[in-house]
């Protein structure tokens, strides 16, 4: 009868050594033999006819190893069952007799592993308290929203002259020296630009130019940082190459012409909606769009705040010279104990919220059901056409087909699952946890925002 002895050689580290005896392995070895016999297909033997003896000698040994392994695995799993021993990935072999095995000389065979031990620790948020950011929704941006959807819904122009920072210029920037000599094989390229985006030291140089005027610039003078990054980028360089110069060459002005603050444009901005009467009716539903984003984004910073709470506050142990030993082998490519231990901080972070989530996610009786994946990929495809389904009409079921092809693709299931269980999870810590509120500008509550990470 097989036996497992456990042995402690570390922090969560422990090896199991199974000993199997012949008796273990011998009757699932000769059926195994005859299966394979039922099914082997050698010339000469009709199928199924074939004697046990020449599949024995033909194939005997792999059919052997196989059974022996697969008792062993066989016993690990049911002792870790009844034991309840929760472990990381896979045991890893250890020393054992798998050189040994010869189906002429059925012996006791002995195999160990090492195993990784979960830790045990508790999750504990009746001391969190959070921070609900309240975004103050200033007349200035109201009025910056509504400025930007009368320029969408606005009518281009084709001026004859440059003459407000709102012109877009179609231009063609040609490598040239610092004289406006064209560079041979430099670059040339076409690109559209409103002149509010040029620096404004140098928007004078383009005022009262037309089509075809050309005007010699440099880069890092021409554009602000973050302007020049965008512009040496479509040219294809880096911010190393800022001193360069170009050729502006002016092939249309253009402007657009707002659209008037009337009916017409609150039925283009919000169709459906005939309770939009006046400008003032417009900004209060621009400044409840904007309280809603805010309201939103300030939920997932709260949540943000969780994450890192319970990632910084819980107190953890790993085994981990046993899963540096699986980071170098456990994967589909081996990596060196120099790549395992360069990897290993952020491995055991990620591991750590891992365990975290999951019995969080236990605790809570979090479940996602194969309709709110269904429901998620009609989400995305609303999303995909900006929100305006109503568009397809009664149509309902090209929605449905979609719906169902996702449901095939493997991936997007996984990726969906996940994304769907993170948020009902924090949805539901959200509900259980203190938060005091604060009011905060839109600037200071977008930098809160850059050190958003779950």
């Amino acid at each position: 009868m097989a036996t497992i002895t456990r042995e402690n050689i570390g922090l969560l580290n422990d090896k199991l050594t199974v000993t199997l005896t012949k008796d273990d392995y011998l009757k699932g070895f000769e059926a195994s033999l005859k299966k394979y016999a039922k099914t082997a297909n050698i010339p000469g033997f009709r199928k199924g006819m074939v004697p046990t003896g020449l599949v024995k000698k033909m194939y005997g040994q792999g059919v052997f190893s196989d059974e022996v392994l697969r008792k062993v695995e066989q016993e690990m799993n049911a002792y870790m069952a009844k034991e309840q021993i929760d472990i990381f990935a896979q045991p890893l072999p250890l020393e054992n007799d798998a050189q040994k095995l010869d189906m002429n000389n059925p012996i006791d065979y002995v195999f160990s592993f090492e195993i990784g031990l979960k830790p045990n620790f508790d999750v504990d948020l009746s001391k969190f308290t959070g921070t609900k950011y309240v975004v103050t929704v200033t007349d200035e941006m109201i009025n910056d929203e509504v400025a930007r959807l009368q320029t969408r819904f606005g009518k281009m122009t084709e001026p004859e002259t440059v003459s407000s920072e709102d012109n877009v210029l179609n231009v063609t920037f040609t490598e040239a020296d610092a004289k406006g000599n064209p560079i041979e094989n430099g670059i040339t390229k076409d690109n559209s630009v409103l002149v509010k985006y040029f620096a404004e030291k140098f928007r004078k140089n383009l005022m009262d130019k037309k089509k075809d005027d050309v005007v010699l610039l440099q880069i890092k003078k021409a554009f602000e940082d973050k302007e020049a990054e965008t512009i040496l980028a479509d040219l294809g360089l880096t911010k190393d190459d800022a001193d360069k110069y170009f050729n502006l060459l002016i092939t249309k002005v253009g402007l657009v012409e707002k659209a008037e603050l009337n009916e017409e444009l609150f039925v283009q901005i919000y169709p459906g909606n005939d309770q939009i009467k006046t400008e003032a009716d417009l900004r209060n539903e621009i400044k409840a769009e904007i309280e809603k984003y805010y309201a939103q984004s300030a939920r997932n910073q709260v949540q943000d705040q969780i994450y890192h709470y319970l990632v910084d506050h819980i107190t953890m142990d790993f085994p981990e010279s046993f899963l540096k030993r699986w980071l170098q082998n456990g994967g589909e490519k081996p990596k060196t104990a120099e790549e395992a231990e360069a990897e290993f901080p952020s491995f055991v972070k990620q591991l750590k919220w891992t365990l975290i989530s999951s019995k969080l996610t236990q605790d809570n009786k979090i479940e996602v059901l194969p309709e709110d994946i269904r429901n998620f990929a009609k989400m995305q495809l609303f999303s995909y056409m900006g929100n305006q389904l109503g568009a397809l009409g009664d149509n309902q079921q090209w929605v449905d087909d979609y719906a169902n092809r996702m449901m095939q693709d493997k991936k997007f299931v996984e990726d969906s699952y996940h994304r769907i269980n993170a948020e009902k999870l924090f949805d539901a810590l959200e509900s259980q946890v203190k938060t005091k509120d604060e009011l905060i500008s839109a600037d200071d509550f977008a930098k809160k925002l850059e050190h958003h990470h779950h």
